[in-house]
């Protein structure tokens, strides 16, 4: 299989019926230009959008081309996109087919009261379809007909996934099993199965007509555990717009996740200001910038969202835009093709370990958990995996279990295994937490006496916090009552004279706190540092510096000798990747401040950062220190197995490479 190209654009087309002459103004001229101004590789094109209409002659049975369009747009596109040397993998809509609801609405997907997901009859927008209905074998037709009469460079099928259905077909698939459709764990385990049946039967289809051709299956997250649903790619695209409801946490989470899975990356943003199917929206060109390197300091290529206009032509001011990013991006490339991140701690993802997952952004209190720990490691500049219970342990000088880790069984033996080979664990809330024998099931150093019922608590560091002086710090939520059994009290408890209530409050917000001791908040053993308090969902929720601070003091303390260590400020990302076929390893160093606009999150002013250091851990003296792409030699000194340099100064994103 070729490699996958690094300037992707993903290029919707979902277009009405009711809109005339679609495709009058095609090009093919300004096609190419248009791909050359924006540096492009790699063009996702449309063989059918979520309107059902297919953009190029069909012979399948209820498929049909979209009614206003006059030309082959598919076969135009790839055939003015491979003159150029541009690869062209092809959009399906696989879930919607909104032209096909008035006749089929006996294939539609249903929620358990019968009504339609998505949206209402009477509303805009689209309806999905089940794929335990014979819609399937209608998918697979269009999706056979264009890997046959087109030479596409992959299959791309969107609005896929893992679906609750109680449509008919599903309601008798499970009867016939002697199932109560009523069971929402029987109606799961039948839409896990459906899921697997369609990406099976679809990639067999695909690749009986071309092996080894390219196919993504799209959910617009990549659930984090689930490694049965990523092998049914070929590659992962990570979708992930910033300003789309993703939020600029949601990426990281997932890059640092789906890297050791050993598929090539994609990580997808937009184009847009805010998200799919928004016409006359640009982001900021520094934000472009600042969403690819973050792509590339992930380990992953990139692929930008674009809407082309009906009438057939891409827009001048979108490819100028794309183009100061991928121009950087095309300069950057030889650093950053098949890298291998290097992490100090590795984060055992709440998603992964319990199922729960919050697709887009942190918008439950289990999405809270994972964000918060992305947040405190990318300020604190801390090297990081996200794990799941299949990844290898031993490879982390720490493992994070953040807030609400069940640690039993299997995973348990795992952990025990992992500390008495000498890792080390930081632990929160309650993780490890048996509530039912009110026991923690590894050893913090602490005994378990029960939930507190103050909220808030107060935390009391026995060590400096700075900048700030010795105080006791509110902790907004309560804490758990734990006793030391060995080790060290890093930082007390104190307790809220009352809670708040209308018999009694105190103050415009909450109680202060007794100024009194009433047990430990933190403790350290030899191996250990367990924080008495969901500290990362906390931190995602209310963004207290001070928090943070208290969280990587607990860290450090188990990671003395960190690989990495940098002067960047707590919006700077930082990583280190391994390129072992150069025998050479590149520091990534960025920096941009996001900040919210309305309802949008948006990066605008990229500042100068100047005198940035670094000092890494080497195996070895290196022979060259560099800035990549401009190939300028730094400075350097190795003392005891450390390389210091100085990076005078950098805009936005700055590779150091060590030869």
């Amino acid at each position: 299989m070729d490699i996958l190209p690094f300037r992707q654009i993903h290029l919707d087309f979902h277009t009405s019926e009711a809109i005339p002459t679609v495709g009058k103004d095609w090009d093919k001229a300004h096609f190419q230009a248009m791909l050359r101004l924006g540096h492009v590789n790699s063009m996702t094109v449309f063989s059918k959008c979520h309107h059902g209409w297919s953009y190029h002659p069909t012979a399948v049975p209820l498929s049909r081309m979209h009614p206003t369009l006059t030309i082959d747009l598919l076969g135009a596109q790839i055939e003015a996109a491979h003159e150029i040397g541009v690869k062209t993998p092809v959009y399906i809509s696989a879930g919607l087919d909104e032209k096909l609801v008035a006749t089929h609405t006996h294939w539609l997907r249903r929620n358990p009261d019968g009504n339609t997901t998505w949206v209402g009859w009477l509303q805009a927008g689209y309806h999905e379809f089940c794929m335990n209905t014979p819609y399937l074998d209608y998918l697979i037709a269009q999706t056979e007909e264009v890997v046959r009469n087109y030479d596409g460079d992959g299959i791309f099928l969107d609005i896929v996934g893992v679906r609750d259905c109680a449509c008919q077909y599903c309601i008798a698939e499970l009867r016939a099993r002697g199932l109560d459709p009523r069971d929402a764990q029987a109606r799961a385990a039948l839409g896990r199965e459906t899921y697997f049946n369609y990406t099976r039967r679809i990639n067999a289809a695909i690749h009986a007509l071309k092996p080894g051709l390219r196919i993504f299956h799209n959910s617009g997250h990549m659930t984090r555990g689930d490694r049965e649903m990523a092998e049914c790619n070929t590659h992962l695209e990570l979708e992930s717009l910033p300003t789309g409801g993703w939020g600029y946490d949601h990426f990281p989470l997932s890059a640092r996740y789906v890297q050791q899975l050993g598929k090539e990356v994609l990580g997808m943003t937009g184009k847009f200001h805010t998200t799919w199917g928004e016409f006359g929206g640009y982001k900021h060109p520094n934000a472009l910038r600042y969403e690819a390197a973050l792509s590339l300091a992930n380990g992953a290529k990139i692929s930008i969202g674009d809407q082309m206009h009906p009438f057939g032509q891409l827009d001048p001011a979108t490819y100028a835009l794309i183009g100061q990013a991928f121009a950087e991006v095309e300069q950057q490339e030889p650093w950053c093709h098949d890298v291998v991140n290097t992490a100090d701690v590795g984060v055992l993802s709440i998603e992964a370990v319990t199922g729960l997952s919050h697709v887009f952004g942190p918008a439950t209190p289990t999405g809270l958990v994972d964000a918060g720990v992305v947040r405190v490691l990318q300020e604190g500049h801390i090297l990081f995996d996200v794990l799941d219970t299949e990844s290898d342990f031993s490879r982390y000088q720490v493992m994070i279990l953040p807030d609400a880790i069940p640690v039993v069984g299997a995973l348990r033996d795992k952990l025990l295994a992992y500390l008495k080979g000498g890792g080390k664990i930081f632990a929160t809330g309650a993780s490890a937490l048996d509530t039912e024998h009110a026991v923690f099931t590894l050893d913090f150093g602490v005994r378990y006496q029960g939930e507190c019922t103050g909220n808030p608590s107060y935390l009391v560091p026995r060590f400096s916090l700075a900048p700030w002086e010795n105080a006791a710090f509110v902790i907004y939520s309560a804490m758990k009552d734990i006793a030391a059994t060995k080790g060290e009290i890093l930082a007390d408890r104190q307790d809220s004279f009352f809670n708040r209530d209308y018999l009694h409050f105190s103050s415009h917000q909450h109680t202060p706190n007794t100024q009194q001791v009433a047990g430990p908040a933190m403790v350290r053993t030899a191996n250990t540092v367990y924080l008495a308090f969901p500290a990362f969902q906390l931190y995602a929720d209310k963004g207290q510096n001070a928090l943070r601070e208290i969280i990587l003091t607990g860290i450090r303390a188990l990671l003395p000798a960190p690989t990495l260590t940098t002067n960047l400020p707590a919006q700077g990302v930082q990583t280190v990747m391994r390129q072992s076929g150069e025998n050479r390893t590149i520091v990534h160093l960025l920096y941009a401040s996001p900040v919210k606009r309305g309802q949008v999150e948006v990066v605008e002013d990229l500042l100068p950062l100047q005198n940035v250091t670094i000092a890494l851990h080497v195996a070895q003296a290196p022979t060259r220190v560099y800035l990549a792409p401009q190939n300028t030699a730094l400075d350097f000194t190795v003392e005891s197995g450390i390389l210091h340099t100085t990076v005078p100064s950098m805009v936005c994103h700055q590779m150091v490479v060590v030869e």
